[in-house]
């Protein structure tokens, strides 16, 4: 109802001629005679409910030459014809409610604007108001939580509170898989404003989808809130050992017929050593339905059982393999291979030759060349085809076949051809260079 736009007013009624004896001073002045206002706008309904209704409007687009000074609100029941005054005052407010209506009436209502001159027309509402509470349109608020599959365990209390919204008070019903709900099994309990689903002890029988309807004088809105009740797998099945070798062995499984009313995650395996009688857990969670076990210890001999796992947990029962697997020793005979010697035997040979050389006297100079050989030849240095003994110009340095000779503060005196020669057991090898000693003048 709220909105209703105001009819269109009826022309003015021509305003009264002066009476006899009154001032023509206006007249006279040529001023415009005093007018009564324009009738509100907009007049229309803000709120109804069993016993009252409230309306909202707006200024006149004329308020006449002497003002305004309020507002008159009138009303009378549909089909009569005497309107009845609401309000004893002039409103200045262009907002009021009525107050003490009966519920179910229809009611005609209309708005003045009134100033000292007069009234103006009224304002009437196109369409009476019935007097009853406003329809609200039902609306189911399903919490967060609620939006996706609720999971509980077997045994769990499943405990929901929806709220929503309508007016009147709305007509809750439930199904189940598009059944009626059993009521044996679930409480529902309404209120006003939210209802209540509630299952002492979850059974797997009530996973399902059920599905609430909220009703309103013709008007509904549904809501589908799946429910999923789980508990922990069953063993798995068919454990075979596949395969033994080495350190290792093979298994091979099924999954279990019952998976609890939920995907199975994985599988746990352990072994167990026969000598100790205690379970270990080798694998966590393995996704496929075959697994191989390593590093098992020589001689020993083992037991395995596997748990499936689902969302609730690991199945209350293991699958455990029939037989004993058995890691055996492996005898190995060891025969060292023969390696053929190599002989490493070589003569001297140079490989990197001595270059010749100029310095200038009184400096100090380097010679070098690289020679190889087995057994470590004896190197021999000669200047001018003379042996090159104990002399502390001359320093012999031979290291990884890397052979040199420092002269120190060369003079012209220690120019000349310089032969360094290699000996061993195997033959000798010789390389020479020649020294030039410049004088600067």
């Amino acid at each position: 109802m709220s909105g209703t736009q105001t009819a269109a007013a009826p022309p003015s009624e021509p305003a009264p001629a002066p009476a006899a004896g009154a001032e023509p001073a206006a007249a006279e002045r040529g001023d415009p005679p005093p007018e009564p206002p324009g009738p509100p706008a907009h007049v229309a309904v803000q709120d109804v409910d069993d016993s009252s209704v409230t309306l909202s409007w707006a200024a006149p687009a004329r308020p006449g030459s002497a003002g305004l000074d309020g507002y008159v609100v009138e009303h009378r029941a549909h089909g009569t014809t005497e309107w009845v005054t609401a309000n004893k005052e002039p409103l200045l407010s262009p907002r009021y409610t009525i107050h003490n209506l009966t519920s179910g009436d229809k009611l005609e209502i209309r708005v003045k604007a009134v100033n000292s001159v007069g009234v103006s027309v009224p304002a009437v509402l196109e369409q009476p108001v019935a007097i009853r509470e406003i329809l609200e349109y039902p609306k189911i608020r399903v919490p967060r939580s609620l939006r996706q599959t609720y999971v509980r365990q077997v045994g769990e209390v499943i405990n929901l509170l929806i709220p929503f919204q309508g007016k009147p008070k709305p007509q809750v019903t439930w199904t189940k898989d598009g059944q009626p709900l059993d009521l044996k099994r679930a409480n529902i309990r309404n209120s006003d404003k939210d209802t209540i689903f509630f299952i002492r002890m979850a059974k797997l029988a009530d996973s399902g989808k059920y599905e609430m309807t909220l009703k309103v004088d013709g008007l509904e809105d549904r809501a589908t809130i799946e429910i999923q009740v789980i508990e922990r797998p069953g063993v798995p099945e068919n454990l075979k050992l596949v395969d033994v070798w080495g350190f290792n062995v093979a298994l091979e499984w099924s999954p279990p017929k019952d998976n609890g009313n939920s995907e199975i995650k994985g599988y746990t395996v352990q072994k167990s050593d026969e000598k100790s009688g205690k379970w270990f857990t080798v694998l966590d969670r393995c996704t496929r339905t075959n697994c191989t076990v390593s590093d098992l210890i020589i001689g020993n001999s083992y037991l395995f059982r596997v748990f499936s796992e689902n969302a609730c947990g690991l199945s209350p029962k293991a699958a455990i393999t029939k037989e004993l697997a058995h890691i055996k020793k492996i005898e190995t005979s060891f025969k060292p291979e023969t390696y053929l010697c190599k002989d490493f035997l070589e003569a001297p040979k140079f490989t990197q030759p001595l270059t010749d050389r100029t310095t200038t006297n009184g400096y100090s100079t380097h010679l070098f060349c690289c020679v190889r050989g087995f057994p470590m030849p004896k190197i021999i240095w000669m200047k001018n085809q003379m042996e090159i003994r104990e002399d502390p110009r001359y320093i012999s340095i031979i290291e990884q076949g890397v052979c040199s000779l420092a002269i120190r503060k060369a003079s012209p005196f220690d120019g000349g051809v310089y032969t360094c020669k290699a000996v061993n057991p195997l033959g000798e090898a010789s390389v020479d260079c020649k020294l030039d000693v410049k004088v600067p003048q």
